[in-house]
């Protein structure tokens, strides 16, 4: 797993420890009460992670803005995971507000692997494979009634939070006028026209699990839904080195529009997130400049 930010990144993001979870448990799960429970250590923005037990997980949103995903992923997980090729979470309980804990929150299924880290992947061209090899699978799945995907919608919907993001970076060491202008090529880029299919919306490097270099479970599906699908393409620059991603684009099947909307949401995300979480998640930030670097470094 990542590295665990303990600092708060929301003026309105909730205090949650292991305390809370053993007597959320206790109080509505009592065949789990007793269970040792650990706080994993992660990047993640919107959700603490505690292991219980050695077989089960418990997800409390941080703040509001995260408790839909609750809900969403309770209801869509057991439609799609079944059709996936790799482990997704298998939702085991959905708890409900207590303790002076305001929201729902939800019990999964242990998932063993590790979160890759960027520069240090062991298997890089297999593990393209295997994430091309998820993509498709997802897009395959029967999209009637499915949710329309928070980053299933056309680029310029993130416009004016790119282009605010990229006025808090100057003097920050980021090219601004290089990332302006890339920006503006990618608003350029013609719109997805096709049906609309699901995506993950939210290939990150802390949402994969890794094991022996393979991709083995991909998490946190609070944004998945369906449209435009070009967001997933986004692990591209966020993860793979770019010795890898011709294969991982000819995998996918990803035409030049898609690859260049992709680019685009890669560069729109990592703007936004890097003066967001300059301070309260550095592994975040990080991750941000190293997109921000690899999509600069294309265009040389």
């Amino acid at each position: 797993m990542g590295r665990m930010c303990a600092m708060k990144m929301r003026e309105n993001e909730v205090d949650i420890d292991d305390h809370l979870v053993r007597r959320l448990i206790a109080g509505q799960f009592p065949q789990w009460a007793g269970l040792p429970v650990q706080r994993l250590e992660s990047s993640g923005t919107e959700n603490a992670m505690f292991r219980l037990g050695t077989d089960l997980v418990v997800r409390l949103p941080r703040h509001p803005g995260a408790v839909d995903s609750v809900e969403h992923e309770q209801r869509w997980l057991p439609r799609l995971g079944p059709h996936l090729p790799f482990a997704t979470p298998e939702p085991l309980a959905e708890g409900g507000p207590g303790e002076g804990f305001a929201w729902p929150w939800s019990v999964y299924g242990w998932l063993d692997g590790r979160n890759p880290v960027v520069g240090s992947l062991d298997q890089a061209e297999l593990l393209a494979k295997d994430l091309a090899a998820f993509i498709r699978a997802l897009r395959r799945i029967d999209p009637v009634g499915g949710p329309t995907g928070y980053r299933g919608v056309p680029l310029a919907t993130r416009d004016t939070l790119t282009r605010e993001a990229i006025a808090q970076l100057e003097g920050r060491g980021v090219d601004t006028a290089a990332a302006t202008a890339l920006w503006e090529e990618a608003l350029r880029v013609p719109q997805y026209s096709g049906p609309p299919v699901w995506a993950h919306g939210d290939l990150m490097p802390g949402n994969l699990l890794v094991r022996e270099g393979r991709l083995c479970a991909v998490i946190d599906f609070g944004a998945a839904g369906v449209g435009d699908p070009a967001a997933d393409l986004i692990v591209a620059w966020n993860l793979l080195p770019a010795a890898v991603r011709g294969a991982f684009r000819e995998a996918v099947g990803a035409d030049d529009a898609e690859w260049a909307r992709g680019r685009g949401w890669a560069l729109s995300i990592a703007l936004i997130a890097l003066p967001y979480y300059w301070v309260t998640n550095p592994p975040v930030a990080e991750n941000s400049r190293y997109v921000i670097r690899e999509i600069l470094a294309e265009k040389e």
